[in-house]
């Protein structure tokens, strides 16, 4: 019964964007790719769920300054066929980091793309400012799953040629949500709040729409890549990427941990039936974070609901989407 109960909840879930008639969902994916390579993972089910019509990707946007970074990126896009995504890397302070497994580099050698190098890419902040001022009001979520560098130059920013409000008030304007991998939950030290933790408690402190946690736990938990290597089918750089850097780990001898995967999901489809949400406030001190229940808090984190295994297959297979052809 259970079995039946998830398989209808989840082709509900899947179809609704093509058979309910509405447009679907749009997303700006803000990602660190680079240190670690679930960020891969999660760009081809970002690719996925787009191709079935359930999001429309707006931007893929850099947050990181390593050199390699924005043409994974761009690789990434085009191999999905989507070259024209705009993308864009931080100007200003930030961090620079890279992936011991050197993967990005393979790909690099690999796989075509323009860009060949992040500081080539645009300003993230005029990314953003510029297609956020485009959409309609409150129907953009943000997806970050790296440093929180750009949102909090995002906040900062002044009006331009393409919006007279400030950066706040165009997020408040344009933003619907913001879907954050950030932060372990109810307390710990996670990276990507560490990496630049003035930027992460400006931004969640500051920001004026719901956040939403995908916290380290969540992804901790989740396991992929061994179903994607194991496909002798598939051919794309994301199973030369998990073909490359599993085997360089002996904690990913059963797959690797995917925190980045479970926000892109939660941010096309929502928690639900995959996660339950704890709603109150974040706070961020020194890099660390803890939590405030609050049933009106204006964050909430995702909390276990839908079994690992399920969820695991799930995102697998999503994984494993080939692109357009």
């Amino acid at each position: 019964m259970y079995k039946y109960l998830f398989a209808l909840c989840f082709l509900t879930t899947a179809t609704f964007a093509q058979t309910s008639g509405r447009l679907p969902n749009t997303l700006i994916l803000d990602t660190d790719i680079g240190p670690d390579y679930d960020d891969v993972g999660a760009m081809a089910v970002m690719h996925a769920l787009a191709d079935k019509g359930e999001v429309k990707p707006l931007a893929v946007i850099a947050s990181n300054k390593d050199e390699l970074v924005v043409p994974a990126i761009d690789i990434l896009n085009t191999y999905f066929g989507r070259p024209e995504l705009p993308t864009g890397a931080p100007k200003g302070n930030g961090a620079s980091q890279s992936a011991s497994q050197k993967w990005p580099a393979m790909l690099a050698e690999k796989y075509p793309h323009k860009i060949n190098k992040t500081s080539d890419a645009p300003d993230a902040v005029k990314t953003y400012r510029e297609i956020l001022a485009k959409q309609p009001d409150q129907s953009v979520t943000i997806v970050t799953i790296g440093f929180l560098t750009n949102l909090a130059d995002l906040l900062d920013s002044k009006p331009d040629s393409y919006s007279q409000l400030s950066g706040n008030m165009l997020v408040k304007k344009k933003v619907k949500q913001l879907v954050s991998m950030a932060g372990a939950f109810p307390s710990g030290r996670e990276y990507n709040v560490l990496v630049d933790s003035v930027a992460s408690e400006k931004v969640f402190a500051e920001w004026p729409t719901e956040i939403i946690f995908s916290g380290f736990e969540i992804g901790k938990e989740v396991k992929t890549g061994l179903r994607v290597v194991a496909n002798d089918r598939l051919k794309s750089p994301v199973k030369d990427v998990f073909a490359m850097a599993m085997p360089l780990s002996k904690q990913d001898e059963n797959g690797r941990m995917s925190w980045d995967q479970t926000a892109v999901l939660v941010g096309v489809r929502g928690a639900l039936p995959y996660f339950g949400l704890k709603r109150g406030r974040i706070i961020i001190e020194g890099g660390n974070n803890k939590w405030q229940d609050d049933p009106m808090g204006p964050h909430a984190y995702l909390t276990p609901n839908m079994p690992y295994e399920q969820l695991t297959a799930l995102i697998e297979g999503l994984m494993m989407w080939e692109g357009k052809k």
